[in-house]
This record gives structure tokens, C-alpha cells and sequence, in this order.
């Protein structure tokens, strides 16, 4: 009987753990929603980086305009040689932006994990779709597969288009050297800086996948023959000759101690003096990289990418990730322990960069009766709301605003119709915003209203409200 035991112990054992290491199939993975994913993804990108591209191009070509007609009432010698083809260069470039010229399509040394992942991915399940049947056709993938080549094409064209006007930033620093022209200068370069800002935030966005692209990669990778795949098809890969067995295989690769006595070697070829040499070397570097941090945390110069000014990191963003909905509540209550009335606002603001933020809103007040015993929900007012936002320091801000209000009771939405009994509210204060999570910021606000004495009959002039921003 004993045995019997042990045996059922012993297959139970063995059925939990190969359930437990199953290994998912390609059909289990939601093939479809990623190749659709990543196909739409990348469309968008495209169009967007055309679309900025262009748009900063024209900016910076109307600054040249600018700079010319300047420098002309100084020096119209000057200014014809130094803007005599610049405008026919800008056009150029936008033509061959549209007619996707091989000209601007060089080699980038850039390596996105996510256009890599996304590539290789495609191509392993189009070499699956030979031998298993998915449900995406094969038309499907070659178009995903297009748009994302296309994107990889778009991301090269962006970064010549970098170079071009990072020469041009030199170039006008440069012969502009002396004239007064540091104002105008300074707005071709902010526009540079933007320009380069605006193609590494998409470059965040494709690192980032959607949550389709995280489950459907989380499973190939429990695929043996997926991972393989991405070793010896991925652009990483490619860029460093890495072996399909490096994990496992370290033979022949070189130790510390052997380094070591190889530098010690070289170092007594190179005569008596080779380590002074090397260690004076060594000062020179770490003296320019010392340089090189104190000027990013004074705010850098105008060299490379470094801006000369303080960059706004709201103004690459589109319109909607601009915006900052929001809710608060306000209690006014009857007794020490229920609220009469509850203010129920909600809000959308703008973020005109990281220090100010304007918006509007609304407030629904909801009458909850006079206590426990008396509980009546009722329309006690409604109210529309102007608000904005300074940064103080740190998590406080400066909060102040305008409000119309209805406070009295009402059945129907007629009450617009009349705005004579809607009373004014004129508001400034402090407010406390903090993190509740990646998503969400706690608002904690104290507002003084300086029209409380003018309102019949007579509001509270100190306003306390709590809400959340996300």
C-alpha cells in the first residue's frame, strides 16, 4: 500500500512541475493584436517625425530670414555670402523628405532596443507563418515589416536633418560673432534644441511598448526557438559578432590578471616615463569630464546639445499630454459631524511649461440635509471655475482663480438662462501638490476669497479643498 502512495506522490510531483515549465506556442500568442500593434505604432511615428520635422525646419528657415534682413542693414556683404544658398539648402531637404531621397538615408550608429525588438519580431513570426497557421495573414506582416523599415528610415533622415542644423547653429555663431545679434541667435538655437528633443521624445515612445506588445513578447521569450532567433537576428547581434554561446561559452576570453600584466608589458615597451605619461593622460580626461558635468549643472553652453538656456520640457509634447485633468472637494457642514453641502469640482488644465498651469473647470454643490436623521439629496448650486497655478518652491504653488456661482437650489438647467443671481468669486492661495503614485498627485488647496463680503448672503471667505490631479 506503502508503494502505491509513493508512486501517486511521485507522478503528482512530476505533473506540477512540467505544468509549471510548460512552454507556450507561437498560436498562443496574440500574434494578430502585435502585429497590428506595432504596424499602427510605427504609421504614426512616421507621420509624426515628417510632420515635426518640416514644421521645425520652416521655424528655423523663417530665423535665417530674420538674421539676413538684420545683418544686411550691417553688412550686405556678409549677409549674401553667408544666407546665399541658405534657403535653397532648406528646400532641398524638405523635398527630400517627401520623395524619400536616398540622399539623407546614411548609416546611423543609433541603436533603438525597441525598433531592434520590434523588427526581429516581425520577421521571426513571418518565418513561422510558413510552417504554422497564424491568425494574421501574410500580407499583413510584409506591411507591418514596411512601416517599421520606414520608421528606422525616418529616424536616419531625423538624425542628418540634426546635423545639418547643428552645422548651421556653428556656422552663424561663428561669422555672427561681433554683431548684436545674440537675441536672434538664441532663438534659432532654442529651435535646435527643440527640434532635437521633440525626435527623442518618439524615441522614448517606441522604447515603450503598449501592454499588447509587453504580453505578446513576455511570451515569445518563453519560446526557446524566439530567443534563439533574437541572438542571431537581432541588430545587437550584428553590432558586436556576439556568438550564439556566450552565455555558456567563456573560453579564450581574458582575465583580469592577464589584462593587467599585458598593460604592464605594453607600458614597459614604451620607455621609463610610460606611466607618468599615462597618469598625466588619465588627469586630462577626468579634468574635461569634471569641466564637462559642472557646465550641464550650470545649464551648459550652446555647443552640441547642451542648451544655452532653460529648456521648457512641456513644449515637445503633444497637446494631450499637455493636459492635467483634475477633481477636488470642498464640505461646508451644518453640524460638528455630517457636512450639509459637498462641492464636487472637476478641472482640465494646460501646462504652459513646468512652472505654470492654466485651466478651467466646473462644481456641482450636493445637498446631504441637515444630519443623520435628515437626510435629503438635493441640486444645492453649481458653479464654473477659472483657475492657474505658479510654482513657489518645490511642491507648493501659488493658486489663484475666478469663479461664477449658483448657490442656491435648483430643479433644472434653466438657471442659465439668467445669470443676474450667479454671484463672483475672486480667489488666490496656496496649494500643496504631492505624488500619490506614477499616475495620480494629491492637491491639497487653502484659498482666500477677496469677494465673500460683496455675496448675498455672505460666503466663507477661507476655502479648504482636497483633491487629486492625473
Amino acid at each position: 500500500m506503502r508503494i502505491f502512495v509513493l508512486i501517486g506522490l511521485a507522478l503528482s510531483f512530476l505533473c506540477y512541475k512540467s505544468s509549471g515549465q510548460d512552454t507556450p506556442s507561437l498560436s498562443q500568442v496574440s500574434v494578430k493584436s502585435y502585429v497590428t500593434s506595432v504596424s499602427e505604432k510605427s504609421e504614426k511615428l512616421s507621420s509624426k517625425i515628417d510632420k515635426q520635422t518640416v514644421k521645425y525646419l520652416n521655424r528655423l528657415q523663417k530665423q535665417e530670414q530674420k538674421l539676413y534682413r538684420k545683418l544686411s542693414k550691417i553688412d550686405s556683404t556678409k549677409a549674401n555670402l553667408l544666407f546665399a544658398k541658405s534657403q535653397q539648402q532648406y528646400e532641398e531637404i524638405k523635398n527630400q523628405l517627401k520623395n524619400k531621397s536616398s540622399r539623407l538615408l546614411r548609416t546611423s550608429g543609433d541603436y533603438f532596443p525597441g525598433l531592434d525588438t520590434s523588427l526581429t519580431t516581425l520577421k521571426f513570426i513571418e518565418n513561422a507563418q510558413f510552417t504554422q497557421k497564424l491568425p494574421v495573414s501574410p500580407k499583413e506582416i510584409e506591411s507591418a515589416l514596411n512601416r517599421v523599415d520606414e520608421l528606422k528610415d525616418k529616424f536616419k533622415q531625423a538624425e542628418n536633418v540634426k546635423e545639418f542644423i547643428r552645422n548651421r547653429k556653428e556656422l552663424l555663431a561663428k561669422q555672427l560673432k561681433g554683431f548684436n545679434l545674440t537675441k536672434d541667435l538664441q532663438k534659432f538655437n532654442k529651435e535646435v534644441y527643440y527640434y532635437s528633443q521633440q525626435i527623442n521624445e518618439y524615441k522614448e515612445i517606441l522604447n515603450d511598448p503598449t501592454k499588447i506588445e509587453s504580453k505578446a513578447i513576455s511570451l515569445l521569450r518563453k519560446i526557446p526557438a524566439f530567443e534563439k532567433f533574437m541572438q542571431e537576428n537581432g541588430q545587437l547581434a550584428g553590432l558586436f559578432n556576439i556568438p550564439t554561446d556566450y552565455a555558456t561559452n567563456m573560453t579564450g576570453l581574458q582575465t583580469i590578471s592577464q589584462v593587467r600584466s599585458m598593460l604592464n608589458d605594453r607600458m614597459s615597451m614604451a620607455g621609463p616615463n610610460a606611466n607618468q605619461t599615462v597618469q598625466q593622460n588619465i588627469n586630462v580626461a577626468q579634468s574635461a569630464l569634471t569641466q564637462l558635468r559642472d557646465r550641464i549643472a550650470r545649464g551648459g553652453s550652446s555647443n552640441g546639445e547642451i542648451p544655452d538656456f532653460k529648456p521648457n520640457m512641456q513644449r515637445t509634447k503633444s497637446f494631450l499630454n499637455r493636459l492635467e485633468f483634475g477633481t477636488n472637494l470642498q464640505s461646508v457642514k451644518s453640524t460638528a459631524m455630517f457636512p450639509m453641502t459637498t462641492d464636487i469640482g472637476l478641472s482640465v488644465g494646460y501646462k504652459l511649461n513646468d512652472k505654470s498651469v492654466i485651466g478651467v473647470g466646473g462644481s456641482y454643490k450636493l445637498g446631504l440635509g441637515k444630519n443623520w436623521n435628515d437626510v435629503e439629496i438635493s441640486h444645492q448650486g453649481i458653479g464654473l471655475r477659472s483657475f492657474v497655478d505658479f510654482r513657489l518652491k518645490g511642491s507648493f504653488w501659488i493658486s489663484g482663480g475666478g469663479e461664477f456661482n449658483y448657490r442656491s437650489q435648483f430643479d433644472d438647467l434653466s438657471i442659465f438662462d439668467n445669470y443676474t443671481p450667479w454671484q463672483k468669486s475672486a480667489l488666490i492661495g496656496l496649494s500643496k501638490k504631492y505624488s500619490i503614485g506614477k499616475k495620480f498627485k494629491g492637491n491639497l488647496q487653502l484659498l482666500y476669497d477677496f469677494l465673500s463680503n460683496q455675496q448675498i448672503p455672505k460666503s466663507q471667505p477661507v476655502l479648504f479643498r482636497a483633491g487629486y490631479t492625473f
